[in-house]
């Protein structure tokens, strides 16, 4: 079985978001540059894969009928504003369609045994989206229609979304919150400039309710506080989920490097996370992981910090220097009273 399958297409660079937006195809190309620069996509571990638009009743699961309706109309008439940050063109109906639809590839692949996981490296980017409303540079959430898909088509009943962008996924949140179908884990920046959710005391409603775990860490947070937060909270509640299928809403704009993200991590904490999330894939389901595209704005380093996790998916060897840097102490301390904060809450629901 090849390890990895990497899905992505040149349709998704013509998802225009105007002169200097933060997303915008130039993502795309950096990451394809270097993933064919490195030697990763002829390597026999990882295979390139094309993705197919989404069909509707998949998609419907996650989104109102009327707001679909609403992004093609929009989009037809030549696109624009959704909202302040959110820009379309008349090409991005069917390029939303298709990201959404590659992340469906993902999950499909890995449930079908043709390969143990997959990165979907799909634009725009969606854990910002909800049921109906665009935010964040996202117009449909991928990651969300694929964990719906888990449910409805595989009838899985414990399927983890590991959201490791630098911004809460307000969006997935929002569309998961009444359920324990999902567990969602949130590590991100404190959010209350954007998007004003994800605090620590939202846990989630009604038979959801536990089963979102919001980390918000200081501005200016490095990998020792990050990585506590992670070994010391997520990993506990998701050995305790025991989950089916684990994906994980990859944002690399936590990179220090990043224009819009505000914590200060290196790529040691992405080679962490995804050395952990493999092995709990491996131990709670058959290896069954999937990662999907988020945030990341440095054009200089995303494509390395892509490989990087490419790389650890497919057991490929790659690596890049770049710098560790420390937090000062104010925020340290600041972020271990978080960790510990929501500790407090969750332990409502969780060995911690």
């Amino acid at each position: 079985m090849t390890n990895t399958a990497v899905i992505s297409s040149k349709k998704y660079l013509l998802h225009n978001t105007g002169r200097h937006h933060p997303e915008s195809a130039s993502r795309l190309r950096v990451i394809k540059r270097e993933l064919e620069k490195s030697g990763i996509l002829k390597n026999e571990q990882c295979r390139l894969v094309s993705p197919e638009p989404v069909k509707q009743h998949v998609l419907e699961q996650v989104h109102h009928a009327d707001y679909i309706q609403k992004i093609k109309k929009f989009c037809i008439r030549g696109g624009g504003q959704l909202d302040k940050d959110t820009t379309v063109s008349k090409e991005s109906y069917d390029v939303a369609l298709l990201a959404a639809g590659g992340a469906v590839k993902a999950v499909e692949l890995v449930m079908a045994g043709k390969y143990k996981n997959a990165f979907a490296f799909v634009r725009p980017p969606g854990h910002h989206a909800g049921p109906d409303y665009a935010m964040g540079f996202c117009v449909f959430n991928n990651v969300a229609v694929a964990a719906s898909h888990l449910l409805n088509k595989f009838n899985l009943q414990r399927v983890l979304i590991l959201d490791i962008d630098a911004h809460h996924g307000n969006g997935t949140q929002d569309i998961f919150q009444k359920t324990n179908k999902v567990l969602y884990i949130s590590l991100h920046e404190d959010p209350i400039e954007f998007p004003l959710t994800g605090f620590a005391d939202e846990v989630g409603e009604q038979k959801g309710k536990g089963y979102s775990i919001n980390i918000p860490l200081p501005y200016g947070t490095d990998d020792k506080t990050y990585l506590k937060a992670f070994n010391s909270i997520a990993v506990p509640a998701i050995n305790q989920y025991k989950p089916q299928f684990i994906l994980v809403s990859t944002g690399f704009d936590n990179h220090y490097s990043d224009p819009i993200g505000n914590l200060f991590l290196s790529s040691r904490s992405y080679i962490q996370i995804f050395d952990t999330v493999l092995h709990l894939a491996s131990r709670y389901c058959q290896d069954k992981m999937a990662a999907v595209l988020e945030g990341g704005y440095n054009l200089k380093f995303l494509g390395k910090l892509a490989c990087t996790t490419t790389a650890r998916m497919a057991e490929i060897p790659y690596s890049f220097k770049d710098k560790h840097p420390g937090a000062i102490l104010k925020t340290r301390k600041t972020g271990q009273k978080t960790i510990q904060n929501v500790k407090n809450i969750q332990s409502a629901y969780w060995k911690l």
